[in-house]
């Protein structure tokens, strides 16, 4: 397994186990306010794909961040381009909130 510093992403039981333990993460979620408004991972900030690039100075460029959108897919985009921008720790949630849903918190409706 790759070192939790360097690598790209993270799977929803690890996160699971990390926030249980009381582990500070910071918990990006890039997809539009109506998706967030259907289903969230508590503690989750809400910053959309679009207003990232205008945001991006809200965010610690020392902080661990984990990045989700619904599947993975624009977290995956936005970890991308967070690390060209210097966020070394950002990380992608593999499988997004649908995965969080399945193994998670299955009380959270799916879209």
């Amino acid at each position: 397994m790759a070192d939790q510093m360097t690598s790209n992403e993270i799977d929803v039981l690890e996160l699971k186990q990390r926030l249980d333990r009381g582990e500070t993460l910071a918990i990006i979620d890039v997809r539009e306010p109506h998706e967030y408004q259907i289903c969230r991972i508590a503690g989750a900030v809400l910053m959309p794909m679009r207003e990232l690039p205008s945001r991006v100075n809200e965010l610690d460029p020392a902080a661990e961040l984990i990045v989700h959108c619904r599947s993975g897919v624009r977290s995956g985009n936005a970890v991308l381009w967070l690390r060209s921008q210097g966020f070394t720790r950002a990380r992608n949630l593999t499988g997004g909130i649908l995965e969080w849903i399945d193994k998670v918190d299955p009380s959270q409706p799916k879209y």
